[in-house]
């Protein structure tokens, strides 16, 4: 696993997955029902500690985030 941070919070995807969120004119718990209708384990508190930094973001999960916004991991990354 690689840990993507920008030394100041705990990832580099939480403002990414904020604007896409409201891109799709989702709420935190939105977003995470629909994550766990596909089977994946998020609540809404995953997804506020992701947007705000605080939460360290495995490299499935950035899998499955990236898949659920349509776009690639690296884009997601901001690669």
């Amino acid at each position: 696993m690689k840990i993507y941070w920008d030394g100041k919070s705990k990832n580099i995807i939480g403002e990414r997955i904020k604007t896409l969120r409201k891109g799709k004119k989702l709420t935190q718990k939105q977003l995470a029902e629909k994550l766990q209708l596909e089977g994946h384990e998020f609540s809404d508190l995953t997804i506020l500690r992701i947007e705000q930094g605080t939460r360290f973001v495995p490299d499935y999960e950035i899998v499955i985030l990236a898949k659920f916004f349509g776009i690639s991991t690296d884009e997601l990354l901001g690669l």
